[in-house]
């Protein structure tokens, strides 16, 4: 697996390692799963977007 270095101020680092080890979870495993909860919902919106921009040009084509 690679790894990824990110910087972060400690009061959010702080607040990253204490909702993982609420659940009991490491830093990594925590800050993997909200890029991809953040990347599911992205995409969602993303496909909303396309999904009216083709309706208005459907309107507009007739």
């Amino acid at each position: 697996m690679a790894r990824v270095l990110i910087s972060m101020s400690p009061e959010f680092l702080n607040k990253v390692d204490s909702i993982a080890n609420s659940e009991q979870r490491t830093r990594s495993e925590y800050i993997r799963e909200a890029l991809r909860n953040y990347m599911r919902r992205n995409r969602g919106i993303n496909l909303h977007k396309a999904q009216a921009i083709a309706n208005e040009l459907e309107e507009l084509i007739g």
